[in-house]
């Protein structure tokens, strides 16, 4: 089966940026799920605040089961990150690998 990656961009505010890398630090300790291959989160070369993050899931399935997977913990991160992220610059992408 074909792979799925999903990816979230988004800006985080300036003076939020410290509080911002403490939280994505504990979240990739505790993101995982059947059928997530891999979580990795990068800031753009050039544009200081601007990130994104990566998933990657063996397929379709796993993709479509991750929010169930969820804990309390990963849910009070994410309820911090949107105080933490501009408004109207999150954008997501899901990709299907077309090739295996």
């Amino acid at each position: 089966m074909a792979k799925v990656i999903f990816s979230i961009q988004y800006e985080v505010i300036p003076a939020k940026r410290d509080e911002y890398l403490n939280i994505m630090r504990e979240l990739k300790t505790l993101v995982s799920s059947n059928g997530l291959l891999s979580y990795s989160v990068y800031e753009k070369k050039n544009k200081t605040n601007s990130f994104e993050e990566l998933y990657t899931f063996e397929n379709d399935e796993a993709y479509e089961a991750f929010d169930d997977n969820q804990n309390e913990r990963i849910d009070i991160l994410m309820s911090k990150l949107s105080d933490l992220i501009k408004e109207n610059s999150t954008k997501y992408t899901t990709m299907y690998e077309v090739l295996d």
